[in-house]
């Protein structure tokens, strides 16, 4: 039973499984770094430091009006819609990051594909043989 643990685990799927979901996770914490210390913000500066992470609608009379969001969802129920547009509005950013990014590397790697290939020098011998190929066929038959 170790053994076909070995093999599993030390398998090339598993290894490179683990090493894209390591990348990933790495990755995702710079993109999420880009949006809240970049886009964010920038989008709080042009909407004048708009929040809505704290619009709610309160479901229940024990509710406060006023309170932050966190508090009201203590007291009672409470649809939170202003969080729902602070998560999709999060989303939709990390989205188009993630874009531009994915974008930017296939350029990269279209411009890879496209430098021309070092033509190899044909060797003497099968030059040789082609010049005499081409003799041959221009030489009339009898």
């Amino acid at each position: 039973m170790l053994e076909e643990f070995k093999k599993f685990a030390l398998r090339g799927n598993v290894v490179d499984l683990a090493v894209g979901v390591i990348i990933g996770a790495a990755f995702g914490a710079i993109v999420n770094s880009a949006v809240q210390d970049l886009f964010m913000p920038a989008i709080g500066a042009i909407t004048g430091g708009l929040d809505f992470s704290n619009y709610y609608i309160p479901l229940s009379s024990k509710v406060k009006a006023g309170l932050p969001y966190a508090d009201a969802k203590k007291q009672g129920a409470v649809l939170g819609y202003g969080q729902f547009l602070t998560l999709t509005l999060n989303f939709l950013i990390v989205a188009f990051v993630l874009f531009l990014v994915i974008r930017a590397m296939n350029k990269l790697q279209h411009a890879e594909a496209k430098k021309p290939e070092a033509v190899a020098e044909v060797p003497a011998d099968v030059k040789l043989l082609s010049e005499i190929r081409d003799l041959l066929a221009e030489k009339p038959r009898v």
